[in-house]
């Protein structure tokens, strides 16, 4: 094991291992579901059950529990540091086993792929020759395993009649919302609000090509603008439903207050500014912004690039400690179009 050194954290001093001497593969599935995805709205807590000089970290490992506080997701937390979520869960579980974060939540039992075989082969072979008024009045009376077996039905009207099913849950709620291939039979599903507030189903809903654009309006637009930010940028979604979340993140941005407005820049650290160009800050955000100190370079660098930061908020960065020692920055800052002429 490498000799412990230490790592100044905010205003805290850490210490921590070489990389070598920890496991970096736990073998828990920790916030993973069986299938090997990960939980990215899990929001980690920090404890303060132990001493943080006492903790055995890494540097990256260090810097991951100073961007913890119990609101970030694990989706923003890879945001912010710029790695997927599969590869935080070592970390973040390592954080659990050192006592430094509240442990995760059991996996989700999601049925694995393979599980859902039985219920396709059988309306493949069974159920599908049947015509569709056949399949539609069997659907709204049906047991298992036809119940599950006609989720798998591509026409609406069948759908229509499962979710119409007293028998209906969340199983079959999930199994339309990750096979259906018809937007109509999407929209069925979102009218009913019970399924809808289901974060799997949310999640598979917009993983799914054919969800309309109304219904990921619905889906994203009571979520926090980090959150539909991530969703512009997340590997999951198709290149047709990130294109909507980014259509929906600018609509919001221009909606919402300031005090959200702040919190996205904040909270992904700037980054999400690059896809708000033509956007603007009201003088309400930028009195938030001015009102805090600035420690992070990554944030500085966007807004430094971000055409519309307002002239206050660029007079206060160039007054933050962090660039007396960073003369590129300041120059940086000094040539933006909002820059006033007493700064220079």
């Amino acid at each position: 094991m490498g000799i412990p050194r230490r790592l100044l954290v905010g205003d805290r001093v850490l210490f921590y291992a070489d990389r070598a001497g920890i496991d970096p593969c736990p073998g828990g599935d920790g916030g993973r579901t069986k299938e090997g995805g990960t939980r990215e709205d899990w929001r980690p807590v920090p404890t303060s059950r132990r001493d943080p000089e006492a903790l055995r970290l890494t540097p990256f490992d260090a810097y991951v529990l100073s961007r913890i506080d119990g609101v970030t997701s694990v989706g923003q937390l890879a945001l912010i540091s710029g790695m997927p979520s599969q590869s935080l869960w070592p970390i973040l579980e390592r954080l659990a086993r050192e006592g430094a974060i509240d442990p995760p939540p059991p996996a989700v039992d999601i049925p694995a792929k393979g599980e859902d075989l039985p219920h396709r082969q059988l309306f493949e072979t069974k159920l599908h020759p049947l015509s569709e008024d056949a399949r539609a009045a069997l659907a709204s009376k049906a047991g298992e395993p036809e119940l599950s077996a006609l989720c798998f039905d591509p026409t609406p009207s069948v759908v229509r009649a499962v979710l119409g099913n007293p028998g209906v849950g969340l199983p079959h709620a999930r199994l339309i919302a990750a096979h259906h291939g018809n937007a109509a039979g999407l929209e069925a599903l979102g009218e009913k609000v019970a399924f809808l507030q289901d974060t799997e189903v949310q999640r598979l809903l917009l993983r799914n090509q054919q969800t309309s654009a109304p219904l990921l309006q619905g889906l994203l637009a009571r979520r926090r603008l980090s959150d539909v930010y991530h969703a512009t940028h997340s590997p999951e979604l198709p290149e047709r439903n990130r294109r909507s979340a980014l259509q929906i993140l600018r609509r919001r941005f221009a909606e919402v207050g300031a005090e959200e407005r702040v919190d996205l820049i904040l909270r992904t650290e700037g980054r999400a500014l690059a896809a708000l160009t033509g956007l603007s800050l009201d003088g309400k955000a930028a009195v938030l912004l001015c009102a805090r100190p600035f420690t992070s370079v990554l944030l500085i660098e966007n807004l430094a690039r971000w055409p519309a930061t307002p002239p206050p908020v660029i007079l206060h960065l160039l007054k933050q400690p962090l660039l007396r020692q960073m003369p590129p920055l300041r120059a940086m800052l000094k040539r933006h179009p909002n820059c006033p002429p007493s700064a220079h």
